[in-house]
Parts: C-alpha cells; sequence; structure tokens
C-alpha cells in the first residue's frame, strides 16, 4: 500500500511547481519581463507619491492581473504549439484571443495607473 502524502506536503509541493513556472517566465519571456519592469517602475512610482492604501490595492491588482494573463497566455501558446507545431488558422486564431486578454487587462491597468498618478503630477 502506498502512503497517502499529507495535505500540507502537497500544498507545499504544489507552492514549488509554481515558483517554478513564475521563475521560468521571468526568464523566458520577454513580455513577462517587459510587465515585470513596468510593475517595478509603478511600485516605485507608489512609494515617490506615497499613495493611499486603496491606490496600493488597486494597483497591486492591477499588476497582478496583467502578470497572471501573461503567464496564462504563455500557457495557451506553449500548449497550441506542442499541439501543432506548424502554422494552422485555428491555432492562430487561439493565440491571437488569448493575447487579445493580456491586452484587455493591460490597457485596463494603464488607465488605473493614469487615474491614479496624473492627479499626482499635474
Amino acid at each position: 500500500m502506498v502512503k497517502k502524502e499529507s495535505f500540507f506536503a502537497n500544498r507545499m509541493r504544489s507552492i514549488g511547481y509554481a515558483y517554478k513556472g513564475a521563475l521560468l517566465l521571468l526568464k523566458n519571456e520577454a513580455s513577462v519581463k517587459v510587465q515585470f519592469t513596468i510593475a517595478l517602475f509603478v511600485t516605485a512610482a507608489g512609494f515617490f507619491f506615497n499613495i493611499s492604501y486603496t491606490e496600493w490595492a488597486i494597483q497591486l491588482l492591477a499588476i497582478g492581473l496583467v502578470m497572471a494573463m501573461e503567464g496564462i497566455n504563455t500557457a495557451i501558446e506553449e500548449t497550441a504549439n506542442f499541439i501543432h507545431p506548424e502554422h494552422h488558422n485555428k491555432i492562430g486564431l487561439i493565440k491571437d484571443i488569448a493575447a487579445g486578454a493580456v491586452f484587455f487587462a493591460s490597457v485596463f491597468a494603464i488607465i488605473i495607473g493614469l487615474i491614479i498618478y496624473l492627479p499626482k503630477i499635474f
């Protein structure tokens, strides 16, 4: 009989896999590197402009959403490339839709940044 792993040990292993995935994204994906750099910049701006707790929460939520969408987009692209390495119209459509989701998240994150920082700059 195989001993069943504890819930806690299983969760810790899952966290390890997630951490590994996040590092792989940061190391290998240019778009994630760009988003991460922007995240560092707006985080520094948050300290510089002394934004409120609410503004921090909204800013961090926007950063997390964009970074998560970049990760999901990359996973979809990698899966699509694995399933169908040659160019295929349907695979292209799937990849475009996933990229569109990142675009929506990014546009709204920019709007959030403008709402937070424009009044502080001007």
